[in-house]
């Protein structure tokens, strides 16, 4: 039963209403206030948002509206579940309100009906009257609405579930008493006979009959009881004798199998496994966790191995960043294109290969969107064959294609270099964004401060969080910074020793009497399986009272879809606020890049506890030595959150590990 059912403007005018339930008219009002409050004017807002270019600050608004695109359309206060459907036409809003408690399946269909039928009734009202029409217009829709309300009710009663057939319309009620006994040992006997010998039916027939009488005693051995007394014995003792028989049965030929394999045994076992020899059977000699180890740097033994394994650039600079190359071949394709259309129009000879050539030349002319469309075609293909995400793409191409429209081109300038110059100024911009994130400098205010810098590094699985740490743990050591690593992914199998061997190799590379007897960097662990956002707190508490400058926090790699691990992720940075938060994502990914940056985002606004959630504040970007010049991820990437990529990992050593160059990332984005 309904307990109301209204109907008003998103300007908040009450058309109609109907109360199911007798009591004052304004029982109904708490519940619908409480529906625009949290849902009605939240979508509103949203919908607004749709055509706005939303940056980073809204970036978990833009993914609350697509969730709410398709969500669903109830809304639960107190007892009562509320049920809404919005006329973006007529800025309607349609809302029906039921107790909990209750499971209506006709709600849905009732509040389309009434929909339907109120728009289709007013319309002319609302079209030449407008406003006006809402505010002297009478409504008079309670027959159309209980007509509506009875025929919901009667269709969900049609779908009942069918009634259970009786046992007199069952086949089973056929049936005589003498066709469902069953003489034991013939008719398992017929059985196997036919499936043996299905080729001749006819012979087994006479066969059947003549070997008939000589099972019959056999049977009888077994079970010696005459005819007339197995007819005397109820239906119960039958049973339990067949069960008896069939145990016996099968417990016989479990002895055979049993007996069967003892000859077996007396041969070879089979192929032994190899033991190697530095292997170890024993689980504790392979445990290398061991929680003493935290602010004891003798618990860790330095290696000594030759430092130019690790540091392949021996000319580099110790401590600098340097930018990406990349050799661009902007001005030798152009060369190429010039000479190939020349010699074409050499060929063709005569005005027609001078027109040919002259073709594609615009003087004085304003574009078009038609003039654009080929070329923005060709440009969105291009992006997407660079590993640049298919809506970022449009999108680009849109914003590029509204800047240009009606714009007044020079003389002999073609559209295609037009529209290419344009799209790559934009790509520059989108990889400069306002905020530039300067880690050294962020560092030594924290010094002046007497804390730590505390970096949290979060991602998927396997994109090379570990690793990249320990890349920026060896820049940081070269700029002089002593480094606290928080081995704070307790989940993976092997991350702790991981990064205790990180820790030794650099000890190895900078060793304490380099640097006045301070041990630069040092791991703080406490085991697998704790609490990850514990482990960083206290490992912040240690940097601090020890006086190290920086703290890399290390997380567990998680998919972006699994909603227990993002809000422990969400747990960990709204509880320990680190100072900078980055995103370790691969150069390898496609469309991949913005859902997981949104799914990472919006976990974290999510989650947090303070009205100004911590979100993403830079990216690194992974294995970008491997996409040659398909570097489209650093544009989705950045294009979608609007931050920064901090770092770019290119190879396998410490010392690779690169500043973004936006020219270069942009020619060789543009690269054909």
């Amino acid at each position: 039963m309904l307990d109301f059912f209204t109907i008003f403007s998103k300007g908040g005018l009450v058309l109609w209403c109907f109360q199911g339930v007798r009591g004052p008219a304004a029982a109904c009002t708490a519940p619908v206030n409480a529906l625009i409050r949290s849902v009605l004017l939240q979508k509103l807002l949203l919908v607004e948002l749709k055509e706005v270019r939303v940056k980073s600050s809204d970036l978990e608004t833009v993914d609350v509206y697509k969730q709410e695109r398709g969500g669903s359309n109830s809304f639960t206060h107190e007892a009562l579940t509320l049920k809404y459907k919005l006329d973006n036409q007529f800025e309607l809003v349609f809302v029906v309100g039921f107790q909990k408690i209750l499971t209506l399946t006709y709600v849905d269909k009732l509040i389309d009906d009434v929909h339907k039928e109120f728009r289709d009734k007013y319309r002319n009202e609302f079209q030449q009257k407008g406003t006006l029409g809402l505010l002297n217009g009478t409504f008079d829709f309670k027959e159309d609405f209980l007509r509506l309300l009875r025929e919901a009710e009667e269709s969900s009663k049609v779908r009942a579930p069918t009634a259970m057939k009786t046992f007199e319309q069952s086949a089973k009620s056929q049936k005589t008493v003498k066709s469902m006994i069953e003489t034991r040992g013939e008719k398992p006997k017929e059985k196997t006979k036919n499936k043996k010998n299905k080729g001749s039916k006819k012979e087994v027939s006479g066969a059947e009959t003549a070997a008939a009488p000589k099972v019959v005693p056999a049977v009888k051995e077994e079970l010696p009881v005459a005819a007339g007394d197995r007819e005397e014995l109820t239906k119960d003792e039958i049973l339990q004798k067949n069960r008896e028989e069939f145990f016996r049965k099968r417990l016989k030929g479990g002895e055979k199998s049993n007996k069967s394999p003892k000859p077996d045994t007396s041969k070879d076992k089979g192929k032994k496994p190899r033991v190697w020899d530095l292997g170890n059977s024993n689980a504790k000699v392979l445990d290398y966790s061991n929680s003493t180890t935290n602010g004891n740097a003798d618990a860790c033994p330095v290696e000594e191995y030759d430092p130019d394994m690790v540091l392949v650039d021996p000319d580099r600079e110790p401590g600098r960043l340097r930018d990406l190359e990349y050799e661009s071949e902007e001005e030798t394709e152009e060369e190429k294109v010039v000479h190939n259309s020349s010699s074409a129009s050499v060929k063709k000879g005569g005005l027609g290969g001078m027109f040919g050539m002259l073709k594609g030349l615009v003087g004085s002319k304003s574009l078009t969107r038609e003039d654009m469309d080929p070329v923005l075609e060709k440009m969105k293909d291009h992006l997407i064959a660079k590993n640049v995400a298919a809506d970022i793409a449009v999108q680009l191409c849109e914003s590029v294609a509204k800047k240009l429209e009606g714009k007044v081109m020079g003389t002999f300038t073609t559209v295609t270099s037009t529209v290419k110059q344009a799209l790559q100024e934009s790509l520059v911009q989108i990889l400069q964004p306002q905020r530039r994130v300067d880690v050294l400098r962020d560092v030594m205010d924290a010094q002046r401060h007497r804390r730590p810098y505390v970096i949290t590094f979060c991602g998927v699985n396997g994109v090379g969080k570990s690793t990249n740490l320990a890349k920026i743990s060896f820049w940081l050591i070269e700029n002089g910074f002593s480094v606290l690593i928080a081995a704070c992914d307790t989940f993976r199998a092997g991350a702790v020793e991981q990064l205790r061997t990180h820790t030794r190799r650099l000890n190895a590379l900078h060793p304490p009497e380099n640097h006045s007897g301070c041990t630069m960097v040092q791991l703080y662990e406490k085991g697998y399986g704790k609490d990850a956002a514990g482990i960083a707190m206290e490992a912040i508490a240690y940097a601090r009272n020890q006086g190290f400058d920086v703290v890399l926090v290390d997380t567990a790699g998680r998919m972006q879809d699994n909603a227990p691990l993002m809000t422990a992720l969400a747990k960990l940075i709204a509880v320990n606020t680190p100072d900078l938060v980055l995103f370790v994502g691969e150069a390898l990914v496609g469309n991949e890049a913005v859902d997981q940056l949104v799914k990472f985002n919006k976990a974290l606004a999510d989650h947090s506890m303070s009205q100004t959630p911590r979100l993403i504040d830079g990216i690194v970007l992974t294995k970008f030595d491997t996409i040659d010049d398909k570097v489209g991820a650093a544009i989705s990437m950045t294009y979608i959150t609007s931050k920064p990529i901090v770092f770019v990992g290119t190879g396998q050593t410490y010392c690779d590990l690169r500043s973004l160059n936006a020219k270069a990332v942009v020619a060789a984005l543009m690269k054909a």
